[in-house]
């Protein structure tokens, strides 16, 4: 398991702990108290008022070449991971990234959801990028849902998004996208639960999060826990995500507003190129502990290992009956055809599970 840091922030309704495994920005992106209007805002007088609800926030990102010869994103020098660490931001909070390119290839970080001027666009249409060894800085900002001059509700930036270069050999960042320059984004707005633990899940092509079954990620949970996952999609691959015995509505949050609510309650839903949603579940919610499968629906995608484990261990934290068992059947192909051993077994790039623990 990767090292555990600790840090404890204060968050809009409530007093947060949250435990970040390494590769988060949850430590640093914690839900805060925004700032109010007036002379303490660090918001320039004239500015978007909607905006100026929030606070401002400064991170450095570095881009590197894993030793495996694909890319990622990290906190700091030599610990770049696939996917790239996950970003978290209010409705209304404004983020400054200060990208270091650390790699003899142009490249940037473009984001999903989230406003931004076209300096910050992060593509070379927008001549926005940068060049080998160049720091560039980044400014997303977001807003709250707002009623324009004629009624009509303006949505918000709340959402489930992500982040991905858009330079990396090409217009596009075709070549840094299937190398690994990619991660989550969710903006949150005020009132939604937080979570016990956050994964991101990226399908890419016909891996998951650039690896193939046996070697997929396997997310954990203790039962009971409120698991949050962030679906991603990219490549040139159509995609489904099924996450067995477990469902949720689909929405924006993965929960119903209400007994009456007509929303549709699911546990597949398509993941395509430049797609991504998330979702709540507890843990093990009347089905128990054990070992689960999430894997792409479409079926020779999961037969050519896309295909992960979604392990509810006990609330004491112990092993379930059986799921040991499951785990040593996914790892020695129990599901999956023979090409996987071939395809797994070239897809060996660093990349770090992600989660973020909360007590409320």
């Amino acid at each position: 398991m990767p090292e555990n840091s600790t840090d404890a922030r204060t968050a809009r309704g409530g007093v947060s702990r949250r435990t970040v495994l390494t590769g988060t920005l949850a430590g640093l992106m914690a839900p805060t108290a925004a700032l109010a209007l007036g002379a303490d805002s660090a918001v320039a007088a004239g500015s978007d008022p909607i905006a100026a609800l929030g606070t401002t926030r400064h991170i450095t990102i570095y881009a590197e070449r894993l030793a495996s010869g694909q890319y990622g994103y990290g906190l700091a020098p030599g610990k770049a991971t696939i996917p790239g660490p996950l970003l978290e931001m209010w409705e209304g909070d404004t983020l400054q990234i200060e990208l270091v390119n650390n790699t003899d290839k142009r490249l940037s970080i473009h984001p999903h959801g989230v406003d931004y001027d076209t300096e910050s666009d992060g593509s070379p249409f927008n001549a926005s990028f940068n060049e080998p060894g160049e720091t560039r800085t980044y400014t997303w900002r977001s807003h709250v849902a707002a009623q324009d001059a004629d009624g009509r509700w303006v949505p918000g930036s709340a959402g489930y998004w992500h982040y991905h270069d858009h330079a990396m050999d090409g217009e596009h960042g075709t070549a840094g996208v299937r190398a690994g320059l990619y991660g989550g984004l969710v903006v949150r707005r005020k009132g939604d639960v937080l979570p016990d633990r956050t994964y991101t899940v990226v399908f890419n092509d016909m891996s998951i999060n650039n690896k193939a079954a046996p070697n997929t990620p396997m997310f954990e949970a203790h039962l009971g826990e409120t698991v949050e996952f962030v679906a991603i999609g990219h490549g040139d691959q159509l995609h489904t995500f099924h996450l067995h015995a477990h469902r949720w509505a689909n929405n924006r949050t993965g929960y119903l507003t209400g007994p009456d609510d007509p929303t549709p309650v699911i546990d597949t839903r398509d993941l395509n190129p430049g797609d991504s949603f998330g979702f709540q579940v507890k843990a093990g919610h009347r089905v128990g502990a054990g070992a689960w499968m999430y894997h792409c629906h479409v079926q020779f995608h999961s037969d050519g290992g896309m295909a992960g484990i979604f392990l509810v261990r006990n609330a004491d934290g112990s092993m379930p009956d059986g799921a040991q068992e499951a785990i040593d059947r996914f790892h020695q192909h129990g599901s999956h055809d023979a090409t996987t051993t071939e395809k797994s077994g070239k897809q060996t790039d660093t990349q770090t599970t992600q989660t973020e623990t909360h007590s409320h």
